[in-house]
């Protein structure tokens, strides 16, 4: 009989949650709460005596406090030197600043990396953590995600990797094990995502309820703001964007661009779609959804007068165009993006 001081079950996989000072505090924090649960709390349906799924260590280049992006120090608990084997390495999401992601800054780490990646470790990021991990050139060829903001600049540094920003989580590799998740909050994703491959649906279940965390089953197509490629160099299609950024709810908008941009049809839709990489018809239409979203969550307008209002007369069309587009219903747009009642600050007169 075991005795009753010791726990019984599998020994926890060793998790490295990587701290460099660009990363940011509350997802690395974050991820190392929710992770670190079992050791904590008592998770409703684990005996007291079953050893906690993870063990979990903040890693980086050397021991000792650590400023973030965020100016809030951490402390490191290991080099990465001392560390010859692990199970999972995650990077949390990392502030990029004005000029973008500088290569070759951390060596050591991109080494380690790899080194833990051959010895059979799970890459995980989350947001713009994969910034670091596609260093490793583990990732050339291999689908992933990271924060929709960051997407244009990923795809400059490292146009090897094919990128998906409206994907929520993207597990690629010859055995699962480069796992990327995508803007922002999507870490909940990753977490939950880890707990129920190495502890069960079940327990990722439970701890999701004790957290209130949420699976982004609706992807990040609803959070992406549209914003129309404008560095093209093409002035006579620059001209029609300057003229769509406000007249895009006109009958027939197709017949005006053409006319103000003084291109023959065929020509100037080519142009546009070369210039955009949309079609003239489907840029209207992003524009319209764009302004239909602030709407929606700005306003009390109906569905069927917001999509008059954006051009639509139509509303069963703009109802499918818009879920096309959002992922969303126009309601179920409202109800996730639109101040609650109970948010709200009410002014008396």
């Amino acid at each position: 009989m075991p005795s009753p001081n010791i726990q019984t079950g599998p020994e926890p996989l060793h998790v490295s949650l990587v701290a460099i000072p660009e990363a940011v505090v509350s997802t690395l924090s974050g991820i190392f709460d929710v992770m670190n649960a079992f050791s904590m709390i008592d998770v409703p349906g684990r005996t007291p005596l079953q050893a906690p799924p993870f063990r979990l260590e903040i890693v980086g280049q050397q021991t000792g406090p650590l400023q973030l992006a965020s100016r809030v120090p951490v402390t490191v608990e290991r080099p990465v030197t001392e560390i010859t084997a692990t199970d999972i390495v995650i990077v949390p999401s990392v502030l990029l600043g004005l000029n973008g992601w500088t290569k070759g800054r951390y060596p050591d780490l991109v080494d380690w990396l790899r080194a833990m990646h051959d010895r059979g470790a799970l890459l995980c990021s989350a947001c713009s953590g994969i910034f670091l991990l596609a260093e490793t050139g583990l990732f050339d060829g291999a689908d992933a995600t990271v924060h929709f903001g960051y997407a244009g600049a990923f795809e400059t540094a490292f146009p090897q990797v094919p990128i998906h920003p409206e994907r929520v989580l993207v597990v690629s590799g010859k055995r699962d094990e480069l796992i990327t998740s995508g803007a922002s909050m999507t870490w909940h994703d990753l977490v939950l995502y880890l707990i129920a491959r190495h502890a069960g649906a079940t327990a990722a279940q439970t701890v999701a309820r004790i957290f209130a965390l949420q699976w982004h089953q609706d992807g990040l197509a609803p959070y992406m703001v549209f914003d129309g490629r404008r560095d093209h160099g093409d002035v006579a299609i620059q001209t029609t964007q300057d003229w769509l950024a406000t007249h895009f709810s006109v009958a027939n908008p197709l017949e005006e661009m053409i006319k103000r941009a003084g291109l023959a049809e065929r020509t100037f839709k080519r142009r546009f779609t070369n210039a955009t990489g949309l079609s003239p018809i489907a840029y209207v239409q992003r524009l319209r959804i764009e302004e239909a979203k602030r709407r929606l969550e700005r306003t009390e307008a109906s569905v069927d007068e917001i999509s008059w209002q954006v051009g639509y007369e139509e509303s069963a069309f703009f109802r499918r165009l818009f879920r096309r587009v959002t992922g969303l219903a126009p309601g179920a747009y409202r109800r996730r993006f639109g101040i609650p009642d109970y948010a709200q600050t009410r002014v008396k007169n």
